[in-house]
């Protein structure tokens, strides 16, 4: 399975250029504080390109800020069970994966980075990297989740 990190930007533009990977899911996260501020914003549309797509309408927070959020670490982001459903789905179906969010740094490298660690042990790779800041709590939760899933 290839995972791939793309930010909004880079993956409309594949969108457009009619080039987007065939036997590909994405898991796909947008900004609820984006949405507060644009009433006109919403999520990248895959329709007519991709049919196997998951989206997460989730704020980018690190573990320092979650309880001024109204968030605990149990509460936050309990899309988390789901998406690794749905990575387990891809993975049995021999189908890749594209993890995307605003920029392709944060919330898409630690969703890649618990997918790679998951399944081939590599995700300290996306963390190496300095292109990417990935989450650790979208990291955390969904290697946690894909755990679960495993067990």
């Amino acid at each position: 399975m290839n995972v791939q990190i793309y930010s909004r930007e880079a993956i409309e533009e594949i969108i457009s250029e009619r080039k987007f990977p065939e036997n590909t899911a994405v898991i796909s996260f947008y900004d609820p504080a984006i949405k507060r501020i644009d009433k006109e914003y919403s999520h990248v549309d895959y329709s007519g390109v991709c049919d196997t797509v998951l989206y997460s309408e989730l704020d980018d927070l690190d573990l320092d800020v979650l309880k001024s959020k109204g968030y605990s670490y149990d509460t936050y982001f309990p899309e988390a069970p789901d998406i690794a459903a749905f990575i387990y789905h891809a993975y049995n179906n021999g189908m890749d994966i594209i993890c995307q969010c605003e920029y392709g740094q944060s919330r898409s490298a630690g969703c890649a980075a618990a997918i790679l660690e998951h399944f081939y042990h590599s995700g300290i790779s996306v963390f190496a990297n300095y292109d990417y800041c990935p989450s650790q709590m979208v990291y955390h939760k969904i290697f946690d989740a894909l755990e679960q899933v495993r067990n």
